[in-house]
């Protein structure tokens, strides 16, 4: 089975499952997939919204209704935990919007605002409309990225081009992550 086939089949399945459990560079995966013409722009788009959706509801759920549970208490007392909490109780409808694009931050805030008074009904619709923003940018992305490495490096293999794309995603979520670890340390000193 080629992996073409393999994408065609299971492709949309991968994205929602990456959006939901990963996030970014499944989504951005999913742009430079449609890119090629294996799945369609807003079938991969749309797929990496819903992800992103069913993950962070599924987070906030746990943290309305799981909070006992032993691995929920210990998250709840990491150091990344405090400064989720301390933007969401400044800016509670800003930062239900925003903390899927904050680095270190996407998975446990769902959890943090689930342990808070903030209304079921508020989290869902709020998480709808970023979701829906968060897959069409991620999305949107890996699409240009698509079109841009053809324009530099001509038609690749698929296997190729994956490849460029995921060293691609993994540099900009390192130095994202660099980026967010100086500044935390400047922070501190």
């Amino acid at each position: 089975m080629s992996i073409e086939l393999l994408i065609e089949n299971y492709g949309l399945l991968a994205i929602f499952l990456g959006a939901a459990f990963e996030g970014e560079t499944a989504a951005f995966l999913g742009g430079v997939i449609s890119h090629r013409g294996l799945l369609t722009y807003w079938s991969a788009s749309l797929a990496a919204t819903a992800g992103s959706f069913a993950g962070d509801q599924l987070w906030f759920f746990v943290g309305r209704y799981a909070a006992q549970w032993g691995f929920v208490r210990r998250l709840m007392k990491k150091p990344a935990l405090a400064r989720a909490t301390q933007l969401l109780e400044r800016y509670p409808t800003g930062f239900i919007f925003a903390f899927r694009f904050l680095v270190g931050l996407r998975t446990i805030s769902p959890i943090v605002i689930g342990t808070t008074r903030i209304p079921t009904g508020k989290f869902v619709i709020m998480n709808a409309a970023a979701a829906f923003v968060w897959g069409q940018l991620f999305t949107g992305l890996g699409y240009l990225f698509g079109h841009g490495i053809q324009q530099i490096l001509g038609h690749l293999p698929l296997h190729r081009h994956l490849l460029i794309a995921i060293g691609a995603a993994a540099v900009v979520a390192a130095a994202a992550f660099a980026f967010r670890k100086m500044k935390l340390s400047a922070r501190h000193s």
